[in-house]
């Protein structure tokens, strides 16, 4: 009988760089909060880029992760890569915001697509999405306002 070689992966690192973040510890109790923190770091950017605010129990941001830069008009996600850092922050929840460089906040089917099955992960993962936010220069769209999360 032969034997099979078995990988165990025993540490992942993280690279963590420190960066000048005056929301740390910033509680986010509604959508306006979550879109005055999206604006401050995506929102005149010329590209659409997605950002994840990590939680933890009581709210407060504990880390923010540029998960995606995409081109003028979209952005392709895939929930690994949105879930991935929630997980390795020790995460309770998420916040998901992108911009719209065009500074139209309405919601692409896309956008709404993207945000049920984050929606779905997170409840599978035991991390919510609370609200997704699309954020332009100066105004904003939550989704959860607008029903598509529950």
């Amino acid at each position: 009988m032969e034997l099979e070689s078995v990988i165990e992966v025993v540490r992942i690192k993280q690279e963590v760089r420190e960066v000048e973040f005056p929301y740390l510890g910033y509680v986010v109790g509604s959508p306006e909060e979550a879109a005055e923190v999206a604006q401050c770091y995506i929102g005149d950017e010329d590209r659409e880029v997605v950002l994840v605010m990590m939680l933890n129990t009581k709210h407060e941001v504990i880390g923010l992760h540029r998960a995606h830069v995409g081109t003028l008009n979209s952005s392709v996600l895939h929930v690994r890569d949105i879930y991935k850092c929630a997980i390795l922050n020790n995460a309770c929840s998420i916040l998901l915001a992108h911009n719209h460089p065009s500074n139209v906040c309405r919601a692409s089917s896309e956008d709404i697509r993207v945000t049920q099955q984050l929606e779905e992960a997170g409840m599978i993962l035991g991390i919510p999405l609370l609200d997704h936010i699309i954020v332009g220069r100066d105004s904003f769209t939550s989704l959860k306002e607008a029903g598509i999360l529950s």
